[in-house]
This record gives C-alpha cells, structure tokens and sequence, in this order.
C-alpha cells in the first residue's frame, strides 16, 4: 500500500504512531484567518475548512480517478462500509484467509516468510474469496465483485503498497487490502486504477505498481486496524525453539502456555502448536493443560462469559471467540503487606487491587518473586 502510513484508524481503535499523511489543500493554523472565516470575523475550527461534500451529489457525478469526485467509488465505499461498519468481519475474514495458507495444524508454520513463493502468490486469491463469503459480495462481470453496481477488482499485499495491478482492471476501482502478522494490522481501502495513480513501467505480464501519486489517493475504509495477535510471533525465538523441541503435542501446548502468560493465543496458534486433530483437547478440563498446569498456578482463562469477566477484573487481555489467557496466581494471603498501610486497628492493609475471589478466597496475579503454589479450577 502506501509508503508514508495512512490515516488513522477508526474511532475506537487505538492510535498509531507516526505522521498522519498530509489533506490535500492548505489549511490555515489554529488562531489565523482561514478561507473558511464567517462574515462576523469567526474563523472556522481546525478540521471543518473543508465541508463534506454531499452523499448524494458523490453518487451523481462520474469521476477521472480522484476519490473526492467520484461517484461510483463513493458508492462502493458507503456500501462496504454497511456491510462491515467496524471492520470485525473484514478482519475475520483476512484472519482466516491467512491461517488457511499457513495451515499451521499441518506444517507447524507461523511466518509468512515460511511459505513457499507460490504460496504467497495464491494469497490473494484466498483472500478474495474469504472477503466474498464473510460480506457475501456478489460476483463481478469482469472482475472480483459487484459492488453497488460497480465492478470492483480486489487485490491483496502482504506489504504496504505492494499491489499490482493487471491490465484488465484499467481504469476500473480496485479495493486494495494488506495484512501484517508482523505488525498485527491490516488496512483496507479503495482506489481507481486510473493512468495518473500508477507506473508507465509494467512487469512481463503487463501488471502496474501505484506511483506517488496512486498511494496517496487510496480512500482508507480501514487503516492498520488490529489483526488477531498471532503470539508465536509475539514470543522470543527462544521460548518458539523451547516449545516446538518437545515431542508429544499435550507437551508443547503447556509449555505454550508457561510461556505465553498474559497474551492471547487463538485456536490456530494451539492447532499449530499441538499439530493434531484433535488439539481442543489438550487445553480443556479432564486431562488437558488446565488440569496439568494448576499446580504450577497457572490457570486459563477462555472465551466463556466468566472467564472474561476474571480476566478483566486482573487486568488481563479478554478473550475473544476461540481464544485462551493463560496466568499464574497466586493468593492474597501469601502476598507481602503493603508498606506503609495500616487498617483502623493498626493491622497492615494488604492490597486487594486487581483481585478475584475463587474457592472462598482471593487470587492476584503472581510475580517472579512469588512462591509457586496450585491454583484453583476457574467455576464452570
């Protein structure tokens, strides 16, 4: 996608770092005359000189390429945005498209580097159709989609502005999608694939890269939205090589959650790890890691309804659908005082910040400082 970053993300989603890409026109300074100054002498508030321009009149006219005047293009990104306003079924369907090409469950792999280049090839594919079934996209006449009368080509990069466009989408509207495990985002956005927004130069098969001009014109629907944390990525190379040397399956899925304390680990990350079929079974009650690894303290939050409220209420990741927080805890009662507190009968106060009470008492999350001990089994 775009060399610089692009727009921020949604409201809600939290910040990225780095320089916004600059609006087109000038804009005048806080506190100065602006073009868009009242009668009275009242200058406009920073972010409001440019007026949105009307739903209605977009779809109206027909534009040369540049998002602010097309039509069509403004069509087709009120109808997406309809379809997936906060951008969770995107990013589920981008989630899933991934991790079929990995197929961790068989290979072991996590990486994008790990696959093969015809692998890598054949992403895009796997994500057009991923995004085609989760928002149930009709098919295009020409192209991928048919999207509020439009043909709309979809093409996907696992780099930022890497997309290549073939000769048959000239001049038509391209949603251009890129994902990163490595960064943990993904960004979404729209784009006519005019001459002015790509490279004279094409490649032997006649397919362009945007050129500057192209990068900054793309309509951001999604920009670095959060990916489902791949934790295996998040994890020094060290504890990956530490769980991936053990031989049986029920061993490297403990030993994922011994190390992967207070992070996220999805369903893909316990098959990839476990390498087995049946790898659900190696997390549950009756035998799996929550029995095996209580008496190290380490219970496992999953995504029931109260096993998020526990982990919220310790200030640990919630888990969402299919995922699991694993955490050691160690009781209140073990806990040091706290220096300096005193109770009305001058007894020291303990801290019962970010505790939860389970089997009659209360439960904090352990330090390295803190004595091993068994946990106790979270109420089903």
């Amino acid at each position: 996608m775009n060399p610089g970053p692009p727009p921020s993300a949604e409201p809600g989603r939290l910040p990225v770092p780095g320089d916004l890409e600059p609006i087109p026109g000038q804009l005048a300074l806080p506190g100065m005359p602006s073009p868009g100054e009242a009668a009275d002498g009242q200058a406009t508030l920073p972010g409001l000189e440019f007026p949105a321009a009307d739903a209605r009149d977009d779809r109206a006219r027909v534009g040369d390429g540049r998002s602010g005047d097309d039509g069509e293009l403004a069509a087709v990104a009120a109808e997406l945005r309809g379809l997936d306003r906060d951008g969770s079924r995107t990013a589920a369907a981008i989630r899933g498209a991934l991790d079929m090409l990995l197929d961790g469950q068989h290979t072991g792999r996590y990486r994008w580097e790990q696959l093969h280049k015809t692998e890598k090839t054949h992403a895009g594919t796997l994500v057009e159709i991923a995004l085609a079934r989760e928002l149930r996209l009709a098919d295009g006449t020409t192209l991928d989609y048919t999207i509020a009368g439009a043909d709309v080509d979809c093409k996907f990069s696992h780099r930022l502005g890497g997309w290549m466009i073939p000769p048959e989408a000239d001049g038509k509207l391209m949603l251009l999608v890129q994902a990163s495990d490595e960064d943990g985002t993904w960004s979404a956005g729209l784009l006519r694939a005019a001459g002015e927004n790509l490279r004279p130069a094409a490649n032997r098969d006649g397919k362009r890269a945007l050129n500057d001009h192209g990068r900054a014109a793309v309509r951001w629907l999604h920009s670095r939205a959060p990916l489902q944390e791949n934790a295996l990525i998040r994890l020094p190379e060290r504890d990956v090589a530490a769980i991936f040397a053990l031989p049986a399956g029920q061993q490297r899925v403990n030993e994922l959650f011994r190390r992967a304390q207070r992070m996220r680990d999805s369903r893909t990350v316990l098959a990839t790890v476990a390498m087995q079929d049946d790898y659900m079974k190696r997390v549950r009650d009756g035998g799996g890691a929550r029995d095996q690894l209580r008496a190290e303290g380490i219970v496992i939050f999953g995504d029931y309804a109260g096993d998020q409220v526990l982990a919220s209420a310790l200030g640990l990741p919630r888990p969402g659908p299919g995922e699991f927080v694993s955490a050691r805890l160690v009781p209140l009662s073990r806990r040091p005082s706290v220096p300096g507190a005193r109770e009305p009968g001058g007894a020291a106060q303990r801290d019962y910040a970010r505790s939860i009470r389970l089997a009659g008492a209360d439960w904090l999350l352990a330090s390295g400082a803190d004595p091993a001990g068994p946990a106790p089994a979270l109420p089903r």
